[in-house]
């Protein structure tokens, strides 16, 4: 059934993959973004989520975003009054996520969906980690990697771009320290740049990076938009 969809659009690489598998089967006319103001939220990426004002304008999509506490499960009603508002000013039926295995997220996200009569579209759910890195660097997505939140990932991770040889230290890390490659256990966290469905690219002007105790942030404190 073809539908118009909201994606809940965090601005990194499981979302913008989402996105754009969700395309070729429906309409996409708006983005969703929860903006939080707890670093450890449950249920949102925080790094660079202020970056996603900027993508939106270089996909040529209306963003709607509602800011958050991100106070464990009350951070929902924010959620909800997002995907409502979306639903009455872009009349969508529905709502695509980039959930992989993380059924926290995509349970209360389903619920929600339920409860405002919309379908709920997971396109990534339970694919093979590994795969979804091989497949956004084929596609050519410009992705850095925003966050790291566990050993061994370090200082020298931040700012990074995935490309085909880091996607193999990624499986090398995997299968050597049981971490998530694609970050799902929350070790890692990205920021799109570019991708086949932006018709602008985000240059980084500035930034700054932070690290202690296994830890650390690459924060994009300055970017425009340049063509392609």
């Amino acid at each position: 059934m073809f539908m118009r969809l909201g994606v809940l659009f965090s601005g990194g690489k499981d979302s913008c993959l989402a996105m754009q598998r969700a395309g070729k089967l429906h309409e996409v006319v708006c983005l969703i973004s929860l903006v939080s103001e707890n670093p450890e939220s449950f249920m949102f990426h925080v790094p660079n989520i202020g970056i996603t004002a900027l993508q939106a304008e270089a996909i040529g999509l209306p963003l709607v975003q509602q800011k958050t506490r991100g106070e464990k499960e009350k951070e929902l009603e924010d959620l909800k009054k997002a995907i409502a508002t979306a639903k009455a000013e872009f009349q969508i039926e529905g709502v695509a996520t980039g959930a992989i295995r993380s059924t926290y997220q995509a349970s209360r996200v389903q619920r929600i969906c339920d409860e405002l009569g919309l379908h709920c579209l997971n396109p990534l759910w339970q694919a093979d980690e590994i795969e979804l890195l091989n497949e956004v660097v084929i596609n050519g997505f410009r992705i850095i990697i925003s966050g790291v939140f566990a050993y061994p990932l370090d200082r020298r991770f931040l700012g990074r771009e995935i490309d085909a040889g880091l996607v193999q230290e990624l499986r090398s890390l995997r299968d050597k320290c049981s971490i998530s490659p694609a970050g799902e256990g929350g070790e890692i966290e990205t920021t799109v740049l570019d991708a086949p469905f932006f018709k602008k690219r985000i240059e980084i002007t500035d930034h700054e990076v932070s690290y202690s105790n296994n830890i650390g942030t690459f924060k994009i404190t300055s970017a425009r938009l340049v063509n392609k």
